[in-house]
């Protein structure tokens, strides 16, 4: 090799260094969101403007996604190294040969509500006798609602119940052509919010139906061949969640920053529902879903949603990567 060439290489593997360090120098990783940046994943993006991932050894590639269905189609495929899903979703994709696995839920519980306007009267589920109840076919709200039904005791052919294309559905709940709507607390009731109306907010957890909500899912394969690296990814991601919740404010300004078509004002009103969900009642720390929770999560699954119940619900989660110092709940 002449000195021409010599000079050449050199410079070359010096712009190679200098560009690894500009992209953060550690192993590549892609998450894939549930869906648009927001509120109910606005952790990923606080852990990575803190710096948490970097120090971590982890170079993190942010994209939105299309539905939990999708994002865990996205996991299973190898198209993303993580993702975030509804555990439903990710438990569902598994029985069909799928080797997805929840590693930490972030959102203890799901966001499905009873959503009323404040002077409808409604504030229980007994409430909904005799009353139009407005309902998107085809979703986990609506067919959970015979789960809710079912633990508190109430005929099903007491209530009207009437479907509704998702474009109309708040709107017929605001101009009154319905009593309640079943949605997410942290989507439908934040835009009725922001509407200048006062909602009450029936949590599905809290009438019996405690499934568990948003989790960060992988690769059984990629798991296993680097479990180190998805540890410090959990740990980072908890850590990122901890000091969301404790600052709306900075984590929304996050989301922003990375997500600039993102409105902060959405994100914070959003992170009122959020805040409720990090942690299930009787959860000792964040990620950690009590025992009881996956169980009756289970129960609910096989019974409403079609899950077989041929695999014990340890198939479909594993705690092993979950840091022994997580955050405490509340």
């Amino acid at each position: 090799m002449n000195r021409r060439m010599l000079i050449g290489a050199v410079a070359a593997l010096a712009l190679s260094a200098s560009g690894a360090l500009a992209q953060g120098a550690g192993k590549p990783m892609k998450i894939t969101l549930n869906f648009l940046a927001a509120a109910p994943n606005a952790g990923f993006m606080m852990a990575k403007q803190m710096g948490l991932y970097q120090k971590a050894g982890i170079d993190l590639t942010i994209e939105e996604g299309k539905g939990s269905g999708t994002t865990a189609q996205m996991v299973a495929t190898g198209q993303s190294d993580l993702g975030f899903a509804d555990a439903p979703a990710a438990m569902q994709l598994r029985t069909k040969g799928a080797p997805v696995k929840i590693i930490a839920p972030m959102l203890q519980t799901n966001g499905f509500a009873i959503i009323a306007l404040e002077d409808s009267g409604i504030a229980a589920p007994k409430d909904l006798v005799g009353k139009k109840v407005a309902v998107q076919p085809g979703t986990a709200q609506t067919t959970l609602l015979d789960a809710i039904l079912a633990s508190n005791q109430i005929d099903k052919s007491k209530l009207d119940i009437i479907n509704i294309d998702p474009g109309a559905f708040v709107g017929a709940l605001l101009e009154k052509k319905v009593d309640a709507i079943l949605g997410g607390a942290d989507f439908h009731s934040v835009q009725i919010r922001e509407r200048g109306f006062k909602v009450r907010d029936i949590f599905y957890r809290d009438v019996g139906v405690p499934t568990v909500g948003l989790s960060i899912i992988a690769r059984d394969d990629r798991i296993k061949a680097d479990a180190a690296l998805y540890k410090k990814f959990v740990e980072a991601s908890l850590l990122g969640w901890d000091a969301a919740r404790k600052n709306p404010d900075a984590a929304a300004d996050a989301v922003v920053t990375q997500f600039p078509s993102v409105k902060k004002a959405q994100v914070l009103a959003q992170f009122d529902v959020v805040d409720k969900l990090l942690c299930a009642p009787g959860a000792t720390a964040l990620g950690s879903v009590p025992e009881a929770n996956w169980s009756k999560s289970f129960e609910l699954l096989t019974q409403y949603l079609g899950l077989p119940k041929d695999k014990p619900i340890g198939d479909y989660y594993t705690t092993e990567l979950l840091p022994a110092s997580a955050p405490a709940c509340p």
